[in-house]
């Protein structure tokens, strides 16, 4: 029976993720994260074809495991404004419990090389915005957004927001507070009260 590698994908991921957090993308080359991992510079180039491929591992990563829950959670009651106050806990609360990756969310996409990304990545990134856009705007037509700018309102309320709160506080380099969920439901089921017929949603 084979040995399984003793430097797995996962593993040089996460020290990857460390790295970004503590020094941007531009700290994650392949010889920190080798470093880092405490793995042979082969171990990486086996894994990843090159520093843009490691980038884009790292940011999609990051990226889809925060949004299978967060398309949880938009799904997660048959009340439009239930599940909008859902979606906006789980931003602040997957942070709270990953605040590693969520100082990644601090960046974009261009920040971790996506010019340079292989059509494969590319395809990955998209079809999660895709979903998102698809699935906030699912969202907005159950509330009764009318036009443009309900629809603008409803994304505002279910993503802006939360992320807002949570930026602001990794960029000041302070913990979220212990209210910060509870706060970040009630900012966005406001927003979400105002939108064309959901003032009268419960």
């Amino acid at each position: 029976m084979a040995r399984p590698p003793r430097f797995d994908t996962s593993l040089l991921l996460d020290a990857a993720v460390q790295l970004a957090a503590a020094s941007g993308p531009s700290g994650v080359t392949m010889s920190a994260v080798a470093a880092a991992a405490g793995a042979p510079s082969g171990s990486l180039y086996h894994r990843f074809a090159s520093r843009s491929a490691l980038l884009a591992e790292v940011w999609l990563r990051t990226v889809e495991r925060f949004q299978e829950g967060y398309f949880a959670a938009l799904k997660s009651s048959p009340d439009p404004r239930s599940a909008g106050r859902a979606a906006s806990r789980h931003v602040v609360a997957w942070c709270r419990a990953h605040p590693e990756e969520a100082a990644l969310l601090l960046y974009g996409a261009e920040s971790f090389g996506r010019d340079g990304w292989s059509a494969e990545h590319l395809r990955r990134a998209d079809e999660g915005n895709r979903r998102v856009f698809a699935t906030v705007t699912e969202l907005a037509a159950a509330l009764g957004a009318a036009g443009t700018q309900d629809a603008e309102q409803v994304a505002l309320a279910v993503i802006d927001v939360p992320l807002s709160l949570v930026r602001r506080h990794l960029r000041g380099g302070s913990p979220l507070p212990g209210h910060a969920e509870e706060l970040a439901e009630r900012c966005t089921d406001a927003l979400l009260g105002k939108t064309g017929g959901a003032a009268t949603a419960g």
